[in-house]
């Protein structure tokens, strides 16, 4: 039988360069986890999650950058285009980990168990999809995941609850 996982630091993915790294290494930090695509019409969030991250990110916050190219072939690129991309155009200085699958089979267990504790608006119906790119999850400094929120929801707006978990002791 598989270990049970409880929190995202059990689990670990392979950042952009490759590197394997375990998600415990965020313990005790606010962590906004996104599912990103670099020619999508919400790829302009990436400012907003890197200001996020410039302004909170000696208050605890972290924000992982999981590429996904399963909506609409959005993101095609190799690791290196990815990145490239994502520093040239918006000056992305948080963790971007390897392309990785967040629906279907193939998906990465850290989305499996995301969407288990958060499945969205349909998670009543038993459908807890990522529905399109830049479904963004947030989680407390326990490593529980607290909120789930949509691709038309602006980094801005979750400022009021990032600032209420980064307060929390």
């Amino acid at each position: 039988m598989a270990e049970a996982r409880s929190t995202v630091y059990d689990f670990s993915a392979q950042l952009l360069d490759g590197t394997e790294i375990g998600l415990d290494r965020f313990r005790g930090r606010v962590l906004l986890i996104v599912n990103t695509a670099s020619r999508c019409g919400f790829t302009p969030q990436y400012e907003g999650l890197q200001a996020l991250y410039r302004s909170h990110k000696e208050r605890g916050l972290e924000v992982l950058g999981f590429p996904s190219n399963q909506f609409a072939h959005q993101e095609p690129g190799t690791a290196e285009e990815i990145g490239a991309f994502c520093r040239q155009n918006y000056g992305v200085s948080f963790p971007m980990f390897a392309k990785i699958d967040v629906n279907g089979r193939g998906a990465h267990p850290l989305y499996r168990f995301l969407k288990k504790q958060q499945p969205g608006r349909l998670g009543w119906a038993g459908i807890s999809r990522i529905g399109w790119n830049f479904t963004k999850f947030l989680v407390d400094r326990n490593g529980s995941v607290v909120a789930r929120y949509g691709p038309a929801v602006a980094p801005s707006a979750l400022l009021p609850e990032i600032e209420r978990l980064l307060a929390a002791a």
